[in-house]
């Protein structure tokens, strides 16, 4: 298998457009097996490390969790019941902090892309970012198919003035988008299938590479059940991103990205689109101001010593804002 870079042991591979999951597995089956007492013997020091970004770690802690008093759970399961849930990336990502926590305690969660908030503070990887949204309860969840970073090494100057996107259009609002420009000479975008239903899908396109999608200069992020899934490997690169205002978020904290300061805004209906590859086709150094600060962005996810204090941190009021049910 061909590795381009590692980052905090994620695998980033320039063949394909995935983390490598053996190495995701086998790690997190180590933990799994590890007696939970070695890590909550271990919590409170993780808790209260890197003293000297307090404020930084408590505005992240802020945002993924925002119920503001006591709370009962009505549906609840136990850690230690949890345990014996189907051992997925969903979970894994989950109980390597839970762990941390003595078994008895209670939470709820729900996986999946979730786009409904619930009626009680809850675990989960996404939310709507407008509404009172405080009942969902933000994590890091199967971080292993989302938190792509790469290793860009083509300047966009070098890349091709179109737009490109593969992805699955099961979605209404993506129909309409290749119904819009599937032929469209400014883009390259279309719908990957799979090779049993080749030649009988709309808006069909031979799949593409992470590494081959790098090639052009403006990449679409849109939003599928949830938040978009390409849009943090694409913020990492030297392509632009290029989106409607996002209406979903994950640990990415989508909804605290800037229009036309970390991506490209569009308008809802697309009807801007050419005039925007257009535009930032010929003021490359605009572009390029917007592509450093994505860059900026995304650089806080990768240190995972930070993420996972942050993680604890939020589990951890969880549990202290919860009363005993």
């Amino acid at each position: 298998m061909k590795i381009s870079k590692i980052f905090n042991n994620r695998y980033i591979r320039i063949d394909v457009s995935k983390n490598a999951k053996l190495p995701y597995y086998l790690r997190n089956i180590f933990t799994f097996l590890m007696p939970s007492s070695f890590y909550q013997k271990r919590l409170n020091i993780v808790l209260n490390d890197c003293k000297e970004e307090k404020e930084y770690l408590n505005s992240r802690v802020d945002y993924y969790f925002k119920v503001d008093k006591p709370f009962t759970l009505s549906h609840a399961t136990t850690i230690k019941a949890f345990k014996k849930e189907k051992k997925k990336t969903y979970f894994f990502d989950l109980y390597k902090y839970l762990t941390y926590f003595n078994e008895d305690l209670k939470f709820s969660y729900l996986f999946g892309d979730i786009r409904e908030i619930p009626k009680e503070p809850t675990f989960l990887k996404s939310r709507p970012i407008e509404g009172e949204n405080q009942n969902s309860v933000l994590l890091k969840l199967n971080h292993v198919r989302h938190f792509i970073f790469v290793d860009d090494t083509k300047k966009f100057e070098d890349k091709k003035n179109i737009l490109v996107w593969r992805g699955k259009a099961h979605q209404k609002h993506r129909q309409e988008f290749l119904n819009k420009f599937y032929t469209h000479p400014l883009c390259d975008v279309g719908q990957i299938i799979k090779k049993k239903d080749k030649g009988s899908i709309e808006w069909e396109k031979p799949k593409m590479s992470l590494k081959e999608q790098l090639d052009y200069k403006f990449i679409l992020t849109i939003e599928g059940n949830d938040v978009a899934s390409n849009l943090k490997w694409v913020m990492s690169s030297n392509s632009l991103a290029f989106m409607v205002k996002p209406t979903y978020e994950t640990w990415f904290m989508e909804g605290k990205l800037i229009p036309n300061y970390h991506y490209v805004l569009l308008k809802d209906d697309y009807s801007d689109l050419e005039e925007k590859i257009n535009y930032y086709a010929t003021h490359e150094e605009e572009a390029k101001k917007i592509i450093v600060n994505a860059n900026k962005y995304v650089e806080q996810f990768k240190d995972q010593k930070r993420e996972d204090i942050i993680a604890l941190r939020v589990i951890d009021r969880y549990f202290k804002s919860k009363k005993d049910s």
